[in-house]
């Protein structure tokens, strides 16, 4: 058996690179559970969630890059954000938006576009960095640190609603 260990990739804080390689070890997991998802079926919801595997690929992508400009870089949305999110990520009800239109490649393109800001916005954070906060709606703040373990569990979770969905329309 080898070993399975978290790496440190260059170019990183040791401790940033860490979380970044965690951050892509659980997007790999994602695209692997994407790789089993029957095309026709992206854009069916489930009777029991009313979700589709897009609406959550969709969502899975704009919480990262919401938590990335808004609350880590405390920065502006790219020029190009309105391209790949035309939509509102939630309703007024709360209920995520349904997504609907965008085959595999393009869920896929969507996801390697925000990794790849935050990529290099993790590339420019030491490990000090880690640890400043962040304001949390009206009662507190958080840290770097907590967000990008907020943002591994976020997806964590929603793999395991997708591979849900995935099971309940292919079966």
């Amino acid at each position: 058996m080898s070993r399975q260990e978290i790496a440190r990739p260059a170019g990183y804080a040791p401790g940033v690179g860490a979380l970044l390689s965690m951050m892509e070890d659980c997007r790999s997991r994602t695209l692997g559970e994407v790789d089993r998802v029957f095309p026709q079926s992206i854009d069916t919801p489930t009777t029991w969630s009313g979700n589709s595997v897009g609406s959550l690929l969709y969502h899975i992508a704009a919480i990262e890059l919401d938590w990335l400009f808004a609350d880590i870089l405390e920065e502006e949305f790219p020029e190009d954000t309105a391209q790949w999110f035309p939509h509102d990520v939630r309703e007024e009800s709360g209920r995520l938006t349904p997504v609907g239109g965008d085959d595999l490649d393009r869920h896929r393109a969507r996801l390697a576009w925000v990794r790849g800001y935050t990529r290099a916005a993790l590339a420019t954070l030491s490990d000090d960095d880690l640890g400043m906060d962040r304001p949390a709606g009206d009662d507190g703040s958080v840290t770097v640190e907590w967000i990008l373990h907020h943002l591994l569990q976020h997806e964590a979770e929603h793999r395991g609603q997708l591979a849900e969905i995935r099971t309940s329309l292919q079966s």
